[in-house]
C-alpha cells in the first residue's frame, strides 16, 4: 500500500484532499506546520495552536495519523522578513509563493524522506502529470521521467500561479486530487463527511496580516526596519496632491488610502523608496504591456516553439499571469542569449536541467515580457507565470516596467 504524506491546515481542501486519497488506498498521514506562537508573532489562523487541535479533530474523523512540525523559526526568516524587506523597498512581495517555495513543500519533501513516504500532498488546485504518455515512455530509449504542473480543472479555483516554483524533486513526488475536481464538488464531499470546515468561508487577505494593515504589522514586528515616514504623493505632473502614510503601505495599482479627492479615480503607478515619494495616475497608466521577470524556475526545459528575433534574441509565444486571480494573457518571452539557441522539442535526446532556469542546456535567468495589450498593474516583487495552454511552462519575480 503505497503512503503519502498530506499537508493539511484544518481547511475543507486539505481534509477532503486526505479524505479522497485514503479512499483511493493510501496509508495517509496528515502533517500540519505551526508557524506562530501564542505570543501573536506572525499568525496565521490555518497554522496556530487553536488550527492544530482543529486538524487533529479532523484527522482522526477520518482515520488517519496526524503530527505537527515546527517551522516557526524558516516561516519568519524565509516568509516574514523577506516580505517586511521588499515592502519596505517598495515592492509588492507574494507571502504564498514564498511559503511554497522555502517553507511547506521543502518540509513536506524532508519529513517523507525522514519517514520512507514515497509521496507528498497537498489542497492545491492544480494537476501534476507525466510529460510523456506511458506508451512513449515505453517507447523512448532516453527516457528521463519528467512532470508537468498544469492548471486545476475548475478556472476559478485555478491555483497554478502559485506554485510555479515548484521543482523537479518536488512534483515527482506531489499528488494533487483537487486539480480534477471543482470547488463546490469539495465542499459537497466535506459535507457528507460532517466535516466542520465544510461551511468555512475562504480568506482572500494575506494569512498572518489582520485587515490588511501592513503598515502596523510591519511597525509591530520589525520597529527597528521602521518605515519611510510621510511623504508626498505626485501626479503625473508633477504635482503634490497628497501625502501618504508611508512607501510599505501602498502597492502598484492601489487606489484606495491615499486620501485624495479628485474628479477621477486615482491609481498608485509609481513607488520610489529613495525619495519617499508615491506617484499617482489614472487607471490607464497603471497599466503597462512589458517588463522584466528575474529568478526564472522554467518547469517546461524546452520551449516550443522558440524563434530568432532581430535584436533581442531569441522569444517565444506564451499566455502570462501577473496576479493569481487574472486570466491569463497572450504575450512574447523574450530571452537574451549568446550564442543563440536553435529550437527544441520535447523529443531531444538529451533535455537541459529543469528547475533552475534551464533552457536548452543554458541558464536564462531574465525575460522579457510584452503582452499583446496593456494590462493592469503589473507590480514589481510579484510573480509572473508564463503558460502554453493549461501548463505551467516556468515563472519568476517581476523585476520593473519598461
Amino acid at each position: 500500500m503505497p503512503k503519502v504524506i498530506v499537508g493539511m491546515s484544518g481547511g475543507v481542501d486539505s481534509s477532503v484532499t486526505a479524505y479522497l486519497l485514503k479512499e483511493k488506498g493510501y496509508e495517509v498521514e496528515g502533517l500540519s506546520f505551526l508557524m506562530w506562537d501564542e505570543t501573536g508573532e506572525a499568525a496565521p489562523a490555518c497554522c496556530s495552536y487553536k488550527a492544530m487541535d482543529e486538524v487533529s479533530g479532523t484527522a482522526s474523523h477520518l482515520g488517519i495519523s496526524h503530527s505537527i512540525i515546527d517551522v516557526r523559526k524558516d516561516f519568519r526568516e524565509k516568509v516574514i522578513e523577506p516580505f517586511v524587506k521588499a515592502y519596505i523597498s517598495g515592492l509588492t512581495p507574494n507571502p504564498c509563493v514564498l511559503c511554497n517555495r522555502f517553507v511547506k513543500f521543502p518540509s513536506l519533501l524532508k519529513e517523507s524522506e525522514n519517514r520512507g513516504v514515497e509521496f507528498i500532498a497537498t489542497g492545491h488546485y492544480a494537476r501534476v502529470e507525466p510529460a510523456e504518455s506511458r506508451e512513449q515512455r515505453a517507447e523512448s530509449k532516453n527516457h528521463s521521467e519528467h512532470f508537468l504542473l498544469k492548471k486545476g480543472i475548475d478556472p476559478k479555483k485555478d491555483q497554478s500561479y502559485v506554485l510555479h516554483m515548484l521543482n523537479q524533486d518536488v512534483l515527482k513526488r506531489l499528488i494533487l486530487p483537487l486539480g480534477y475536481c471543482r470547488k463546490e464538488e469539495v465542499r459537497g464531499i466535506a459535507r457528507a463527511l460532517g466535516l466542520p470546515s465544510a461551511e468555512r468561508s475562504e480568506s482572500q487577505e494575506i494569512c498572518f496580516i489582520e485587515d490588511r494593515n501592513y503598515l502596523k504589522f510591519i511597525d509591530k514586528l520589525f520597529p527597528v526596519a521602521g518605515t519611510s515616514g510621510p511623504g508626498p504623493i505626485i501626479d503625473l505632473n508633477g504635482k503634490v496632491i497628497g501625502t501618504h502614510k508611508g512607501v510599505c503601505g501602498y502597492t502598484i495599482g492601489q487606489r484606495k488610502g491615499m486620501g485624495i479627492a479628485s474628479p477621477e479615480p486615482l491609481y498608485v503607478v509609481n513607488i520610489d523608496t529613495k525619495s519617499n515619494t508615491i506617484y499617482a495616475g489614472p487607471r490607464e497608466a497603471a497599466q503597462k504591456q512589458e517588463f522584466f521577470v528575474e529568478d526564472i524556475n522554467w518547469i517546461i526545459p524546452i520551449i516550443p516553439p522558440l524563434a530568432m528575433e532581430d535584436n533581442y534574441g531569441l522569444k517565444f509565444r506564451a499566455s502570462v499571469k501577473v496576479r493569481s486571480t487574472m486570466q491569463d494573457q497572450p504575450a512574447t518571452i523574450h530571452l537574451a542569449t549568446n550564442p543563440p539557441l536553435p529550437p527544441f522539442t520535447f523529443a531531444s535526446a538529451n533535455p537541459p536541467e529543469c528547475g533552475k532556469g534551464g533552457v536548452g542546456g543554458l541558464l536564462i535567468n531574465i525575460v522579457k515580457v510584452v503582452f499583446d495589450e496593456p494590462q493592469w498593474a503589473p507590480a514589481p516583487g510579484q510573480s509572473a507565470v508564463f503558460y502554453n495552454g493549461d501548463t505551467v511552462i516556468g515563472g519568476g519575480l517581476i523585476k520593473k516596467s519598461v
